[in-house]
């Protein structure tokens, strides 16, 4: 009787291991030789280690048809379960390239959506690792509907859950969908592709050529179509990226960011004083401004090469997480565009989803003209930052350090759209627009009948600038809170988390919003 158990356990053992070795050592060389790894490999490098725990690895397809009765399929090409980063639990799913390319069919699918309700009632992150074909052709509509299935929950547990996408293959068609309703897409350089419709496709159709990397690889999605926010050179350097970024998240929205004890650091920062041109048309770093507030070493930029005239990420700040959204005048004059309105809108409402308070770092000249920004909608894409600011419940701090002109002042988190404290630094410049625009307009009949119209332009903008490009004139109104020394700036936002920490604001009840997407 002993026997026949452990001829059982045996038999158990031997069946893990064929699951475990997928489509077989040879094409695991060839994934190896494409500088990929193989599913599990991956999960080892992103959990904790010896914590990840395997759920359903014996399902296997149902399809009978186009010779798929005669294949076997190791967990159905994905590798599903549950582990640990930084100590806490995630759920993931792992999809395996040398089983039938990693092609979504019905079972596969049904393992992903089991794992995700999972991470959902239990409040965790969810993390898939892409590697896929995309659908399984063989099982025709079946898979389609586990596209569906995916997508669906996808979109509810959005901003219930962080979730967040690792592209590490290719990626096509309804394959592409999950990682855009996520709320993060990592990918690889040169192994990592995404589009709808691929090159061969797109050669029929229209006669264009183009290859597989130009069409949609990683530089493709995080500096032109911001679709992806973070690549890397290789999948350890992206899967170390994952975990760096999970340690600025809360579990789930019903959680803080874990708050973590820091080195002691001088909060009074003389340096600030230098960092900011006095001239407001001189360009500077904005990443200089935030290096020298935020905890040493802290700030992860989010879409960094994409929408460059805004700067998005997360920090520290005496420990605590915090989301930052600031204009970068390296770029544009770090006016607003299309792309950034997008950006911004889309890191806001993440913050806000999961409890992350926002900070603004404000120096913008309004919203960039041409007629290209508005016939491709910068009035609706500008729209999203104003919506994505007064729908935030988080605690809400603007710094104005230098320019606020017009309507982009109203939208990066002014006082009428619900900031709960506006700092401005002494040089600041807050006006419906700049003294040399606002005085061609308010004194043209003045500079027009001068007798020497640049010396009369000259006057009529040094008074404009007295007069309201100040920050003393929008703080005797109260739309700024004080006007702060820039060398107290980290002290005066460690001093406003604080106080915000325990914030709560109540809104009318409603389904939701209509963003103007």
């Amino acid at each position: 009787m002993t026997g026949d158990i452990y001829e059982k356990i045996n038999e158990l053992y031997d069946k893990r291991r064929e699951v475990e070795l997928g489509g077989g050592d040879e094409k695991i060389t060839k994934q190896h030789e494409k500088g990929k790894l193989t599913a599990r490999e991956r999960i080892d490098l992103l959990v904790d280690k010896g914590t990840f725990v395997e759920l359903n690895p014996f399902i296997e397809h149902r399809c009978n048809d186009f010779g798929l009765e005669d294949k076997k399929g190791p967990g159905d090409g994905v590798v599903t379960g549950y582990g640990k980063v930084h100590g806490r639990p995630i759920y993931l799913f792992s999809q395996d390239f040398t089983v039938f390319g990693g092609a979504l069919g019905e079972m596969h699918a049904r393992k992903i959506a089991a794992v995700m309700d999972l991470a959902a009632q239990n409040g965790t992150p969810f993390i898939g690792l892409n590697d896929s074909g995309g659908a399984r052709i063989q099982e025709g509509v079946v898979s389609l509907d586990g596209y569906g299935q995916i997508f669906y929950r996808n979109s509810i547990y959005s901003g219930v859950i962080p979730q967040i996408s690792v592209v590490l293959g290719p990626c096509a068609g309804g394959a592409v969908y999950s990682p855009a309703i996520t709320d993060f897409v990592f990918m690889v350089e040169k192994t990592s592709q995404m589009f709808i419709t691929g090159p061969k496709v797109i050669e029929t159709v229209t006669g264009e050529k183009i290859s597989s990397e130009d069409l949609g690889g990683a530089a493709v999605h995080n500096s032109i179509s911001g679709n992806a926010h973070f690549s890397g050179k290789t999948e350890t350097e992206v899967l170390s990226q994952v975990r760096k970024l999970l340690s600025y998240l809360p579990q789930n929205n019903e959680e803080q960011a874990t708050v973590i004890e820091t080195e002691e650091q001088k909060d009074y920062r003389p340096d600030l004083t230098e960092m900011i041109p006095f001239d407001a048309v001189r360009p500077y770093d904005v990443r200089s401004v935030i290096q020298e507030v935020v905890d040493d070493s802290t700030f992860f930029e989010v879409q960094q090469n994409f929408a460059k005239n805004i700067v998005v990420g997360f920090a520290r700040i005496k420990g605590r997480v915090v989301g930052l959204v600031c204009n970068q005048p390296k770029y544009m004059a770090g006016g607003l565009d299309i792309d950034s309105s997008d950006k911004a809108a889309r890191f806001i409402r993440f913050c806000d989803s999961f409890n992350i308070p926002l900070i603004t770092f404000e120096d913008v000249t309004g919203f960039f003209p041409g007629v290209k920004q508005e016939h491709g909608g910068i009035i609706r894409h500008g729209a999203k930052i104003l919506y994505a600011y007064s729908e935030a419940t988080v605690p809400k701090i603007t710094v104005i350090l230098r320019k606020a002109y017009g309507g982009a002042y109203v939208a990066l988190n002014s006082k009428s759209i619900g900031a709960d404290l506006v700092y401005a630094w002494p040089n600041a410049e807050i006006a419906v627009m700049g003294p040399q625009g606002a005085a061609n307009i308010i004194f043209a009949k003045d500079i027009n009948e001068s007798s020497d119209p640049e010396e009369t332009r000259a006057k009529k903008i040094k008074e404009y600038r007295e007069k309201f490009a100040n920050p003393y004139v929008a703080a005797s109104q109260g739309m700024v809170d004080d006007v702060i020394d820039p060398r107290e700036t980290r002290i005066k936002l460690i001093q406003a988390l604080d106080m915000l920490s325990t914030k709560k604001e109540n809104r009318p009840t409603k389904k939701h919003g209509n963003i103007p997407l």
